[in-house]
């Protein structure tokens, strides 16, 4: 899994889906004009729910503030980001918001004093609020914040120096994950000042997303030493199982508390995976490994896929959507010079931040009509065949 200043991202896979079976149909009488006059209103009422809208986007690069690099991590309702960038001459990151076409520096508010320190935006809600980490660049303790209203706040840990906060919701709840007093770390929910511990399924545990109910996704080590994805709700964290294989994690939680991650499969493969109602599914990959990274209220899936399972694999960014992934590269306008190698987060209304090897890039999907698909255009065949045929007899 691809790791930036230390925040882990997950990977996914979904098995192609079978045809269904047509069975032959014996004993019927030849079809009537008025049963080849239904089927061509059929054939012409079915066009629209038949058809495919292939998404395409332009693009908006989001720049620096000062440096070479940017790099996005997530989006809200609004089409605000956040996440870190380089600056000019200082040789550190800092987090921040990108919001109509201006990129701001949230800084790091002095809740770390000494040498040089750097900050990273993680989540982002609705309100434009924040979370992340900061620390010194030359070592020390890592400190999760809270950005509101240009105040950075830091948010304790459960005992120990070190804490991350990853996801935030509309109410301003927060995860993440803090070392413990006895050793390792823990995923925590952060409420109203408060930080609550959500424990773990044996081991280690660490919080990747929070929807609006203040439910979380994320990964805990079982006391055997891999990492299974889980579901907490209410004061009881669930283990979600894998693809078949070892490990899994999730990744992002939408309001309906459908679940993106990444498990191995029975043979050894990292797939992006949808986890809706008790049910895995894997959604496939570009080539090689996958990883679904975020899921909106559609349950529209970005992430990250190589293209092969060989040495000269590459990292594009993917979008998954009504059963098929798509290569982001292959949506965009065209004139776009660069790769995106990874997407990070995509809102409801299908806006999606993604990243090439050093700059961070806001989507917007242009609106599309829809294509017909070749199912779509055999029954519309088939209705103006009867018409013709009903047609002919009429005049024999």
């Amino acid at each position: 899994m691809p790791t930036q200043h230390g925040v882990t991202r997950p990977v996914v896979l979904t098995p192609s889906k079978s045809m269904s079976a047509v069975s032959p149909i014996h004993g019927r009488k030849p079809t009537s004009k008025r049963g080849l006059l239904r089927g061509a209103v059929f054939a012409a009422a079915c066009l629209p729910a038949l058809a495919v809208a292939v998404p395409t986007y332009t693009v908006t690069d989001l720049g620096t503030l000062g440096g070479m690099y940017s790099y996005g991590r997530d989006i809200n309702a609004s089409g605000q980001v956040t996440g870190d960038t380089s600056k000019a001459g200082s040789g550190a990151y800092h987090a921040f918001l990108y919001s109509a076409g201006t990129m701001t520096d949230l800084g790091t508010s002095g809740l770390v004093t000494s040498g040089v320190v750097e900050s990273v935006g993680i989540g982002i809600n609705n309100s434009g609020q924040v979370t992340g980490w900061v620390k010194p660049i030359d070592g020390g303790p890592t400190r999760a914040f809270f950005f509101s209203g240009g105040v950075m706040t830091d948010l304790g840990t459960l005992g120990r120096p070190n804490s991350v906060g990853t996801s935030i919701n509309t109410s301003g709840q927060i995860t993440g994950h803090s070392s413990i007093t006895s050793g390792g770390f823990h995923a925590f929910l952060y409420t109203a000042g408060t930080m609550t511990d959500l424990g773990t399924l044996g081991g280690s545990s660490v919080g990747h997303g929070i929807n609006a109910s203040g439910q979380v996704t994320g990964e805990s080590w079982l006391s055997s030493g891999v990492g299974h994805a889980f579901l907490y709700t209410a004061g009881t964290m669930t283990d979600l199982g894998t693809l078949g294989g070892l490990n899994s994690q999730g990744t992002d939680i939408n309001d309906s508390g459908k679940i993106t991650g990444s498990s191995q499969t029975r043979t050894g493969e990292g797939r992006a995976f949808l986890y809706s109602d008790g049910v895995m599914i894997d959604l496939g990959s570009l080539g090689g490994n996958s990883v679904g990274i975020g899921i909106n209220n559609s349950g529209q899936v970005v992430g990250t896929s190589l293209t092969s399972s060989g040495s000269n694999a590459r990292r594009r960014a993917f979008l998954y959507s009504e059963g098929v992934m798509y290569d982001l590269n292959s949506l965009l306008a065209p004139g776009f010079g660069s790769i995106l190698e990874d997407a990070q987060a995509i809102n409801d209304s299908g806006q999606i931040v993604a990243n090439s090897s050093n700059h961070a890039y806001l989507l917007t999907p242009v609106t599309m009509v829809p294509e017909p698909t070749p199912a779509t255009l055999l029954l519309l065949g088939l209705g103006v065949m009867g018409l013709v045929g009903t047609r002919c007899r009429k005049a024999d």
